[in-house]
């Protein structure tokens, strides 16, 4: 069972309880690989928590950037929540349609511009139907809300930042894709990008943290996960996966177990993964 943190994860219970408050907002982030076969903002449409807002990751990204859904800058960020109406003074949760896949992402996202009034919603929405809870198809009426942000550098790296990281060894990098994929047995679901992973990186991969419902694992139990792949969970840390989605679930693990130092390389295998003059390991 959870424990309730309104700035990491709340459970199915904790939402409910909560769901008339005047200064909540919910977000619907559900987003899904394209070998997935589903469309998040088809399922918003068709069904979602009472008063949620969809939060379209491709969309709310930065449009300058050839890779795939890297973080918005501050601005565009601010005018799109401004639109979905969630700003100040507003606590948020964020889930997605499969339990716990896409909405750690826009928890960090949302950490990224210095809000962290934001938590996870554990399960997540098949876990809050399964439950009976109440459902709807009709899009919130919006009001506007002014947002400040103040982007927090130190939770995002680049590809300099982790090639020097692996360099140096100066942080631990946990990746988080499956363990065939890590290891360069497995082809990447993108094509042109070479197999294998960051030299030194540990490999955690996301769903060993999660229950068969999608909600998270225990405290302990996710401790005793990350030592046996030999991750310090006290050590600064960068995630990362294969374009910057399951990376943001390691994080939010490794935020619940006390580490305040964990930044996201929001490139993933997708930028390291084409370019020749970065070194792969295998195996």
């Amino acid at each position: 069972m959870a424990i309730d943190d309104p700035k990491t994860l709340v459970s199915t219970a904790w939402l409910a309880a909560h769901l008339d408050d005047p200064d909540l907002r919910i977000l619907d982030a559900s987003y899904y690989l394209p070998d997935a076969g589903r469309d998040g903002r088809a399922e918003y449409a068709a069904a979602h928590i009472p008063g949620a807002r969809y939060f379209d990751i491709n969309e709310i990204a930065d449009a300058r950037s050839a890779l795939p859904h890297m973080a918005a800058p501050p601005e565009k960020f601010m005018s799109r929540m401004r639109a979905l109406g969630v700003g100040d003074g507003h606590q948020v949760v964020v889930y997605d349609g499969a339990g716990l896949f896409s909405a750690a992402r826009v928890w960090w996202n949302f950490r990224l511009m210095g809000k962290t009034d934001i938590a996870v919603l554990d399960g997540g929405f098949p876990k809050w139907k399964a439950e009976g809870h109440p459902v709807e198809d009709m899009e919130p009426i919006i009001r506007d809300r002014h947002m400040t942000v103040q982007r927090q550098a130190h939770l995002v790296k680049d590809v300099t930042q982790v090639a020097a990281a692996a360099k140096l060894g100066d942080w631990q990098i946990v990746d988080a894709r499956a363990a065939a994929r890590f290891r360069g047995d497995a082809p990447e679901p993108r094509a042109g990008l070479r197999a294998g992973h960051i030299p030194g990186s540990k490999n955690v991969h996301y769903a060993s943290l999660l229950n068969a419902d999608g909600t998270m694992k225990s405290l302990d139990e996710m401790r005793a996960i990350f030592a046996a792949a030999e991750v310090d969970v006290n050590r600064r840390t960068i995630t990362t996966c294969g374009s910057g989605v399951t990376a943001a679930i390691v994080m939010l693990a490794l935020t619940r177990l006390g580490n305040a130092d964990v930044a996201l390389y929001d490139g993933s295998w997708t930028e390291w993964g084409q370019f020749e003059q970065l070194q792969v390991a295998k195996g």
